[in-house]
């Protein structure tokens, strides 16, 4: 696991995402700059095409699902995401070569080919380097080369114990127990680390263990301690380990003063700043981008059913404060008799024809950036839950009101991690995405939960 901006990603996606931008970049240069012909490209234009194409193709992979722990590992579906992934970069590169004027020479006559050929021989090229990258990454990764070895001392939760020792299980998880280590006396002898027998800094050196997890690290002996240190050996609680393993926090592990050192309850002004920028300009883009699609899909609602085209609904904003969402309708208007709120469920019978498409698609979201505009919401945060649910949930779940210490969003970390939530239980689960969006809220964050957001709207995921 690589640590970026306080949140871990794995480190063989990092490494994969690099050599499939190297790969693309020394394609399409050299496709562009060995061309030949009076109109061939420069090498400023070519380079620069190059890198924008190449820092482009794992975001538009990533966001057709290519990127995912399962997704990148499997060669079934591989040709398809690669085909999907090509599709977004197409737009990208059309602009590209119109704004950048790069003509690709070589035609039959010796002139420049068209913007469209050179567009698609970009795209044929680039897409053809990614998907050999990723056969090779793949025959790479099943030998478990990327899985990193750690030692685990004695008393460490089930969820750790469980982790592979080894074998073809292993090359699909991060990490594998290499070493298990005594505790109690054991552990208090070896605080003498020339005598520490498989706990000393050589030996763990020498299994190529960098980590050491332990369920008290302060437990751990201070000579130990340091001589791990001093050897590039990293000592980590459990509870932090497992949280950055699983993008979860443990809602019966955390303090309760935990919200003091959450990176999303203390915001400077200049983060501020640049996070309400971030809202504004995605939610302009979306909602220009977006506008087509806005007035067919109101024309679709008063055709299908009786009834206003849009609705708003009270939910709980930041800090508690009642706020007014506005969505597409999607429901019948008699949805909910006296106005009792409901929990939605798979098939929802009170969900109309051209609803059921909204709500799949997620075009009934579209009309909440609305309130991005105003200051109510974020684009990237919790979903704001209605009141009578905040109550409810705020008895049953510990740490449940903790969620409104940041803005609600659009959509958010539990949105892409977790399907939709409609039950007591749901909202638990749902409650430590969001509580680890809290912690570790960055705008490097935001950017990987807007990328993952196309791809749960692309495969219609926990949609209901």
């Amino acid at each position: 696991m690589t640590s970026l901006f306080g949140h871990s990603v794995r480190s063989e996606g990092l490494a994969l995402y690099m050599a499939e931008a190297i790969v693309c970049f020394a394609v399409v240069y050299l496709l562009s700059a060995s061309t030949g012909g009076s109109g061939s490209p420069g090498a400023f234009q070519a380079a620069s095409l190059a890198a924008v194409l190449a820092l482009s193709t794992g975001v538009a992979a990533a966001a057709t699902g290519m990127h995912t722990p399962t997704g990148w590992r499997k060669a079934r579906g591989l040709l398809t995401g690669t085909l999907l992934t090509a599709l977004l970069l197409t737009p990208l590169a059309w602009v590209a070569v119109e704004f950048l004027r790069v003509d690709l020479g070589g035609s039959a006559t010796g002139g420049a080919a068209s913007p469209a050929a050179a567009v698609i021989l970009l795209s044929a090229a680039g897409t053809g380097g990614v998907l050999v990258t990723r056969l090779l990454f793949l025959g790479v990764s099943r030998t478990g080369l990327f899985t990193q070895p750690i030692a685990v001392l004695d008393g460490s939760r089930a969820a750790l114990v469980k982790l592979p020792p080894a074998g073809p299980t292993a090359s699909e998880e991060p990490f594998r127990v290499a070493l298990r280590l005594g505790a109690g006396e054991a552990l208090a002898e070896a605080g003498r680390p020339e005598a520490a027998v498989g706990l000393s800094a050589p030996e763990l050196r020498s299994r190529g263990i960098r980590w050491v997890v332990a369920p008290q690290p302060k437990a751990v002996p201070a000579a130990l301690r340091k001589s791990w240190t001093e050897a590039g050996v990293k000592l980590v609680g459990e509870v932090e380990f497992l949280e950055r393993l699983s993008g979860r926090v443990d809602l019966e592990a955390l303090e309760p003063d935990w919200l003091e050192t959450a990176r999303g309850a203390h915001m400077g002004r200049a983060e501020a700043f640049v996070c309400r920028s971030f809202d504004v300009i995605v939610s302009l883009a979306l909602l220009l981008l977006t506008l087509p699609l806005t007035v067919l899909a109101a024309i679709a609602i008063r055709i299908d059913s009786p009834g206003p085209i849009f609705y708003r609904q009270a939910r709980v904003g930041q800090g508690g404060r009642i706020i007014h969402l506005t969505k597409l309708r999607s429901m019948r208007v008699d949805a909910e008799v006296g106005g009792a709120p409901q929990w939605a469920t798979r098939r929802d019978p009170r969900v109309t024809r051209v609803g059921r498409f909204l709500r799949l698609t997620r075009i009934d979201e579209i009309p909440q950036v609305l309130n991005v505009l105003k200051g109510d919401m974020a684009f990237i945060g919790p979903r704001p839950e209605r009141p009578a649910f905040v109550e409810q949930l705020s008895l049953a779940i510990p740490h449940y009101a903790d969620r409104a210490v940041v803005k609600p969003g659009i959509t958010g970390w539990a949105q892409v991690n977790f399907p939709y939530g409609a039950s007591v239980d749901d909202a638990r689960q749902k409650l430590t995405y969001d509580l680890y969006y809290v912690r570790r809220r960055s705008l490097f964050l935001d950017l990987l939960i807007l990328v993952a957001t196309v791809r749960v709207i692309l495969f219609q995921e926990g949609s209901r």
